[in-house]
C-alpha cells in the first residue's frame, strides 16, 4: 500500500430545495389558501476520524466531493426531503488546513471526531408562510440557500507514543521488528525505510505505539534525504528514541548530526524527552562499548543504553524507561477543543 500523508480536496455541500408556491384546489373549494411546502436542506460534507486507516491515499485519486441537493417543496403542504449528509473517513491524526496550507482549521486526534467541512444549504420557504388576513393568496417564497464550497488541504500526522530517530542504517527498522509485530523492510543499505512504519510494543500489562521514520542525514533541514518530510509523524509522541550505530567511526558525530537537524526543524520537537541508545553492540568489544558509551553520555548530557536490536540484547531496560516516560506524557496531555463546523473563512463553533 502506498503511503500518502498530504493531499488537496475540494468540497461542495448540496443546495437547499426550493420552496413551493401552490394553492389548495379541491372540489367545492375553488379559492383555497396557499399550501406550498418548504424545500429540504442540502447535504453537508462531514469528515470523520476512524481507526484502521493510516494513509490518505484514497483522497489522492478522488479529490472532488459534492453533496446532494435537498428535495423541492410541493403542494398540499408537502415538504422536500432533506438530503443525506456525505461522510469522508480519514485516519486519526489528520489535520485540516485552509487553501493557503498554513491556517490550521481542525485537528482530528480521537476516533469518532467529526467536523463539518461544508454545511448544506437551507431549504426555501413555501408560500404557506406568507398567508395573512390582508394577503390571502401570497405568491412569494423564500429562495433556497446555496451550499458552501471550499478547497482544503489534508495533512496526516500519525499518532504514536514514541518515535524512532537516527541516521540511515542505524538499525531502527530492526528494532521495531524485534519489539513489535511490525514487519518493515530491513536491508543493509541506507534508506531502506521510505515511509513511516508503526508497531505496537507490549511492556508488561501496558502497551505503546512506536513510529519508525526514514533516517535523517546532514542537511535534511535544507531538503536533503527523506527524514525531514516525515518528522511531522513524531511531533505528537511523548518520547524520542535516538538510535546511534555503534559500528560508526564517530558516534558523537552521528548523534549531533541528527540532533542538529531536529533543532532546526522544530524547537518543540527538540525539547521532547530523549532516550539515547548505542545499537549494534554485538559487533563491538567491551572496550569499544565503554569508550563509545562515555563519549555519547558526554555529548547527550544523559545516560546511554547499550543494546543490540538484531540479537535482542538488553532491550527490556530501554522499553521500561520508554513506557515510564510515555505514561507521564499521557497524564500531562490535554487535547484542544474541536469546533464542529468550519465556516467559510474561519472556524465557527456550533
Amino acid at each position: 500500500m502506498n503511503f500518502v500523508d498530504e493531499t488537496k480536496i475540494y468540497v461542495k455541500s448540496g443546495d437547499g430545495g426550493e420552496g413551493c408556491v401552490s394553492f389548495r384546489r379541491e372540489k367545492f373549494i375553488p379559492e383555497g389558501g396557499p399550501d406550498g411546502g418548504d424545500g429540504g436542506r442540502g447535504a453537508s460534507i462531514i469528515m470523520r476520524a476512524v481507526t484502521g486507516l493510516n494513509t490518505l491515499i484514497d483522497y489522492r485519486f478522488q479529490q472532488h466531493f459534492k453533496g446532494a441537493k435537498g428535495g423541492h417543496g410541493m403542494g398540499k403542504q408537502r415538504y422536500g426531503k432533506k438530503a443525506e449528509d456525505k461522510y469522508l473517513e480519514v485516519p486519526v491524526g489528520t489535520q485540516i488546513y485552509d487553501e493557503d496550507r498554513e491556517t490550521l482549521l481542525a485537528d482530528l486526534t480521537e476516533e469518532g471526531q467529526e467536523i463539518t467541512l461544508a454545511k448544506g444549504g437551507r431549504g426555501g420557504l413555501g408560500n404557506i408562510h406568507f398567508k395573512s388576513s390582508t394577503n390571502q393568496a401570497p405568491v412569494q417564497s423564500v429562495p433556497a440557500g446555496k451550499g458552501e464550497e471550499r478547497t482544503l488541504w489534508l495533512k496526516l500526522k500519525l499518532l504514536s507514543d514514541a518515535g524512532l530517530l537516527g541516521l540511515p542504517n542505524a538499525g531502527k527498522s530492526t528494532f521495531l521488528s524485534v519489539v513489535s509485530a511490525a514487519t518493515p523492510k530491513i536491508a543493509d543499505y541506507p534508506f531502506t525505510t521510505l515511509a513511516p512504519q508503526l508497531g505496537v510494543v507490549n511492556v508488561g500489562d501496558a502497551e505503546f505505539v512506536l513510529a519508525d521514520i526514514p533516517g535523517l542525514i546532514e542537511g535534511a533541514a535544507a531538503g536533503k534525504g527523506l527524514g525531514l518530510k516525515f518528522l511531522g509523524h513524531v511531533e505528537r509522541c511523548g518520547v524520542l528514541l535516538h538510535l546511534v550505530d555503534g559500528t560508526a567511526d564517530d558516534v558523537v558525530a552521528s548523534y549531533t548530526t541528527v540532533r542538529g537537524e531536529i533543532e532546526q526543524y522544530d524547537d518543540e520537537l527538540a525539547e521532547k524527552p530523549e532516550i539515547v541508545a548505542l545499537n549494534k553492540c554485538d559487533a563491538l568489544t567491551k572496550t569499544e562499548i565503554t569508550k563509545k558509551k562515555k563519549a555519547l553520555e558526554k555529548a547527550s548530557g544523559g545516560p546511554v543504553f547499550t543494546i543490540s536490536a538484531a540479537s535482542g540484547t538488553d532491550l527490556e531496560p530501554i522499553l521500561d524507561e520508554m513506557m515510564k516516560t510515555i505514561i507521564r506524557y499521557r497524564g500531562e496531555k490535554t487535547p484542544p477543543p474541536l469546533p464542529t463546523h468550519i465556516a467559510c473563512g474561519n472556524i465557527e463553533e456550533v
